[in-house]
């Protein structure tokens, strides 16, 4: 017999995630109180720093996640970009979990198109640079190049915690960028959000 699963995926439609009516319980930023064994000092003073946080759960069960799924800073935006705003993403030194995490955007659960967000295969192209990773030496050109290509207006966006502050093993990128979306790795809801947060007034 013949497995007709085409069939069954047409007759559901897409499933594309509810957002921006509906939010999804996912666990992001962490709170509590007490000892914490953290390897990056993400948290001091019992106050939870996003920016340097791995994920790696060595503070459990004194720190715990609180459902709330924004952890991004958002340092500047540019309405220019309120109708169409293009990404051309680096990977600087990352272990690839960001750039998985950024790849969802374009699946039909996020559709990261149905806000005006695209992907470039160049940054002549580009209104935003998306910089995953630890900064690497030999990366710093290649960093520099892309940027200089970039039109005006342009915009940084750091993603990830090893971008911001080069999380357990470096150095953080020293750029000044738009929005830091921070996580080891951040979600795809958690990015696309971010991204459309810098396209408004």
């Amino acid at each position: 017999m013949k497995n007709w699963w085409f069939i069954r995926g047409l007759r559901k439609g897409i499933m594309t995630e509810k957002y921006p009516k509906e939010l999804p319980e996912w666990s992001t930023e962490i709170q509590g109180q007490g000892n914490a064994n953290c390897p990056t000092n993400a948290i001091k003073d019992e106050k939870w720093i996003k920016e340097k946080c791995i994920f790696c759960r060595r503070c459990y069960p004194n720190y715990k996640p609180n459902l709330n799924p924004r952890i991004y800073t958002v340092k500047k935006t540019q309405p220019l970009f309120k109708k169409s705003f293009y990404l051309y993403p680096i990977d600087s030194g990352s272990c690839g979990g960001c750039n998985m995490e950024l790849k969802l955007l374009s699946s039909p659960e996020y559709d990261m198109t149905r806000f005006g967000i695209f992907f470039t295969n160049t940054p002549r192209h580009a209104d935003a640079l998306i910089i995953m990773g630890v900064l690497t030496e030999k990366m710093k050109e290649v960093l520099r190049k892309a940027y200089d290509a970039m039109p005006e207006p342009k915009v940084i966006i750091l993603l990830g915690a090893c971008a911001i502050s080069g999380g357990i093993i470096g150095e953080g990128i020293p750029l000044e960028a738009a929005i830091e979306i921070a996580g080891c790795p951040p979600n795809p809801f958690t990015i696309l959000e971010a991204l459309t947060r810098v396209k408004e007034k």
